[in-house]
């Protein structure tokens, strides 16, 4: 056994995820779920408190290179907005590490959320207003849709399915490929219900896999040594 697979097999023993389990399996990333995951973390991955010019992000590659470990093929669902050029250049990396036909994306919408005056927004440049009052713009961009339809249509590409997200929108998918007899892994940031969690045959935390896929750096605006650090 070589080091590349001493580290596959070193992963799968401390998840948990044996190949004699969990065969052929297929994973799909609910990346706007996943993507705020370690957002409140302050701890290194030494356990330490960061500094006050650090922060805890998502590292794709290390995401890819983690999830290739046990996994037969690796879906990424995110969407995009035109007008940004930083999400456009995000969608491309996204594109670039995980294959262009591995990145399923589609445009943001902005939902319109009507302000009553009891309301509170702490960034009041992000307040608009028309004659019908002052209302806010929420990205909105769900894919539970659209994993929901791919784990159903390549059904016969796996015996089981890894869905990375917390969202409850997947209840009915789960139901319904459990009782296809399909195993269940489940990797997720926060807390779920309890009755969904009955239905998994392997519940991963986010904190589990954060060695694996995260990477410390630099908080944006401020320079290490500064005053504000």
């Amino acid at each position: 056994m070589n080091l590349h697979e001493l580290k596959i097999q070193s992963i799968r023993d401390a998840l948990g995820i044996s190949a004699e389990q969990f065969p052929r399996i297929l994973t799909f990333i609910d990346f706007a779920n996943v993507d705020h995951w370690f957002d409140y973390d302050q701890y290194d991955l030494d356990g330490k408190a960061l500094l006050s010019d650090q922060r805890i992000a998502l590292d794709l590659q290390k995401l890819k290179e983690f999830l290739g470990c046990f996994s037969v093929d690796v879906r990424f669902y995110y969407g995009h907005d035109p007008s940004n050029s930083g999400s456009m250049a995000f969608n491309r990396a996204a594109k670039y590490i995980f294959g262009k036909h591995r990145v399923f994306t589609k445009r943001i919408q902005q939902v319109r959320h009507d302000l009553a005056l009891a309301d509170s927004v702490s960034n009041t440049r992000l307040i608009h207003s028309d004659n019908q009052g002052n209302f806010v713009l929420i990205p909105k961009c769900n894919f539970d849709v659209e994993i929901s339809v791919d784990a159903l249509r390549l059904d016969n590409m796996y015996d089981t399915i890894c869905l990375l997200s917390s969202d409850a929108d997947f209840a009915a998918l789960i139901r319904y490929l459990k009782k296809q007899k399909k195993k269940i892994i489940l990797i997720k940031g926060g807390r779920i219900d309890g009755s969904l969690g009955k239905l998994l045959d392997l519940k991963i935390d986010a904190s589990q896999i954060k060695s694996y896929v995260v990477q410390i750096k630099q908080k944006p605006g401020i320079k290490p040594g500064s005053a504000d650090s």
